[in-house]
């Protein structure tokens, strides 16, 4: 046999009358769903007429052989249906447990990325928030460092002009004085 060319075909070989598709299996479950009946009916109303003639002319074990063997067809094409639904479930549960198995391992290593990411970006946080804090300190130490700055800075002009103001007046008195 051929190795299959794709990963849709993986259960062709098996089965080459179904396609099996791990993609979209109900979308396909539901044409079928409905292309079947619609295939059936002329068939089965051919096969009820066949039946009714039959029973109008044949005799009562004729009647009966005749049922059991409609019986058996009934049957016998039930449960191909049944298998081939059957074989593409089994399709679909090989191939979509491969795909969530592969799914579930990369989640699994991505948990260990995540969690080293989760500390790093703790750590970062921490080292921010003892930055934050020591700015404002600073930013508080500076503010007090401003305003003691600024209250000696009073002192001293007020003391400059008082010293102004007597060396004017003793300027003027000399002046006066000299006159």
């Amino acid at each position: 046999q051929v190795a299959p060319a794709s990963p849709e075909d993986r259960c062709a070989p098996k089965h080459p009358a179904i396609h099996c598709s791990s993609r979209c299996p109900q979308r396909r479950m539901g044409v079928l769903a409905v292309i079947l009946p619609l295939v059936a009916f002329p068939v089965a109303l051919q096969a009820a007429e066949q039946r009714h003639a039959l029973s109008a002319s044949a005799n009562p074990i004729r009647k009966v052989v005749t049922m059991l063997q409609a019986m058996q067809q009934k049957v016998s094409e039930e449960g191909e249906k049944e298998e081939a639904l059957y074989k593409k479930f089994m399709c679909y549960c090989k191939n979509g447990g491969g795909d969530l198995a592969g799914s579930i391992e990369a989640a699994e290593a991505s948990i260990e990325t995540l969690g080293s990411d989760i500390k790093k970006s703790e750590e970062q946080k921490t080292q921010l928030d003892a930055a934050v804090k020591q700015a404002q300190d600073d930013r508080d130490a500076a503010k007090k460092t401003m305003a003691e700055a600024k209250a000696i800075r009073e002192k001293e002009a007020a003391a400059y002009a008082a010293d102004k103001a007597e060396y004017g007046a003793n300027i003027d008195a000399i002046t006066k004085a000299v006159a």
